[in-house]
């Protein structure tokens, strides 16, 4: 131990901390870095073979680590010493919107913030310790964190660092490698600029300097929640286009590609989709909103507000495209669905869009095979309980391949990026699924042309259906050639629903 210069843990051993801890440990070797949880279960997990947290190239950097100076402890109320021990504390810990009490529905619930920086000045009784907020926070969170401190009996000081992950899952690694940035926040006063330049010093052993943003707290904290944001409103902008695309002939992939040679716009996060999903977006989003509303900003609650209800909106109009193009009626129809995910490379399914894809497809009495190359049986049967269609689950079969998804089924819905989905054998399953042959592309990805080619009526967002002779245009999905009725309504069904944030009929757009 006396060989490491500095000595740092990590209170919270999820998605964020345990990746982020990962790749500072490789980064530098003088540092002893430590992830602590109280859940037994999931240290287990990070000390074997098989890692809770599936991210490409992640297996490769912890195997190098740990047990060198990555080291994953299980933390008790008999055993805190390694909280004592360390010089920076990191808190990554769950932030999740509140689902009771004041702020229901938007405000971010900080019970385990509160509860970590409890733990913190209950134990440490001396010296000065850098404690840092990873975990996504509300703005001011840092004063909080502060007070709880100061109010504990305790000789020791603290300084309060806010620095925010801007990781995406399925390339968290490659994100901590080669960040866009690093930020950190501090207070003016000395001791908070000393801790600053701590932690600066320790990202500068592989980050460049210009890549590091220090800000003060406050500007530190809400940057986060206004990256994911702008991230969201983009995804959200490009969708509603989408829509009108689709009523006009227009192609949205064109559009996008178009729209995208424009330096002040630029290419990315302009590819229309069934919706975003994830931890973060809906998340910080709700956050602002919350936020916005106690400043009495009620113009700016409700502008990011209808970022969410178009996100929603959009994958209700997927599921009603779905409903309408197999002749008004998925009844005790077989629909396979490939990818539970919210995204490509990941096993994460929190606030996934196929959740209430599948959840709507059950209620309207829809029998779903689904398949999903890293998501687990039983995630996907507690995701669907949890969005309340559990009493539907017997007509829900997890398959272990996408093949044995796909036979017999009525239509397909493509709900994730797998590249794998690309790869099938899509000539071979031509001939194992009912005619005529539906496919639904909720994320654009799929060989639409060769698909076509094999005798499938192709379905996807933004862009003109690609039907066979024997699925006319008249199955109820707005189409080419322009018809002003279908855009008017299609106009009418969003301002309706992001109005009232009530369901949409299922019938509403012209047949």
């Amino acid at each position: 131990m006396s060989d490491f210069k500095l000595r740092v843990v990590c209170l919270g051993a999820g998605y964020v901390g345990g990746p982020t801890m990962a790749v500072i440990a490789l980064k530098c070797p003088h540092v002893e870095v430590k992830v602590v949880d109280l859940n037994v279960s999931r240290i287990a997990a990070w000390n074997s073979d098989s890692l809770p947290v599936y991210e490409p190239g992640l297996d490769e950097v912890v195997k190098s680590v740990r047990g060198k100076n990555l080291f994953f402890e299980v933390i008790s109320e008999e055993d805190t010493s390694s909280i004592r021990n360390a010089d920076m504390i990191y808190i990554s810990v769950p932030t999740p919107t509140k689902t009771t009490g004041i702020g229901k529905g938007k405000a971010a619930d900080l019970k385990w913030i509160e509860s970590a920086a409890r733990m913190i000045g209950t134990e440490i009784k001396e010296g000065h310790k850098i404690i840092i907020e990873k975990s996504t926070v509300p703005v001011k969170c840092s004063s909080a964190i502060k007070t709880i401190l100061a109010a504990q009996k305790t000789e020791a000081t603290f300084s309060i660092l806010s620095n925010p992950e801007f990781l995406a899952e399925g390339t968290a690694i490659q994100d901590l490698m080669t960040p866009d940035r690093v930020l950190i926040g501090s207070s003016p006063d000395p001791k908070g600029i000393e801790s600053r330049d701590v932690l600066v010093d320790m990202y500068a052993t592989w980050v460049p300097r210009e890549r590091i943003i220090t800000t003060n707290l406050w500007s530190s904290e809400l940057s986060k929640l206004v990256s994911n944001a702008m991230l969201a409103q983009r995804v959200s902008s490009i969708n509603a286009i989408s829509a009108v695309c689709e009523a006009t002939g227009a192609n949205v992939k064109e559009v996008s590609r178009a729209i995208g040679y424009d330096s002040r716009i630029g290419p990315k996060f302009l590819k229309a989709s069934v919706g975003f999903g994830g931890s973060c977006f809906q998340k910080d989003i709700l956050n602002l909103v919350y936020l916005a509303s106690q400043l009495s900003l009620p113009e700016v609650a409700a502008y990011w507000e209808n970022v969410i209800k178009l996100n929603d909106w959009q994958r209700k109009r997927f599921t009603q495209k779905m409903i309408q193009t197999m002749f008004d009626t998925v009844s005790n129809k077989k629909i396979a669905i490939l990818g539970f995910a919210f995204k490509e490379d990941t096993g994460d399914t929190r606030e996934s869009s196929a959740i209430p894809v599948c959840c709507t497809l059950l209620e309207e009495g829809a029998n779903l095979k689904i398949y999903d190359p890293k998501v687990p049986k039983q995630q996907i049967l507690d995701d669907l309980t949890a969005h309340g269609c559990g009493d539907k689950l017997k007509q829900v079969v997890i398959e272990d391949s996408a093949l044995s998804a796909i036979e017999g089924a009525h239509s397909i819905a493509a709900l994730t990026q797998w590249s794998e989905f690309i790869d099938l054998d899509w000539k071979l399953i031509a001939t194992k699924v009912m005619r005529p042959r539906l496919l639904f592309d909720g994320r654009n990805f799929l060989p639409h042309e060769e698909l076509h080619a094999l005798g499938f009526n192709v379905f996807s967002i933004g862009r003109p259906p690609l039907r066979t002779k024997a699925h006319p245009t008249s199955a109820g999905v707005a189409g080419f050639p322009f018809e002003p009725a279908k855009l008017s309504a299609t106009v009418r069904l969003l301002s309706e629903d992001t109005g009232s944030g009530k369901s949409t009929p299922r019938n509403t757009s012209p047949r």
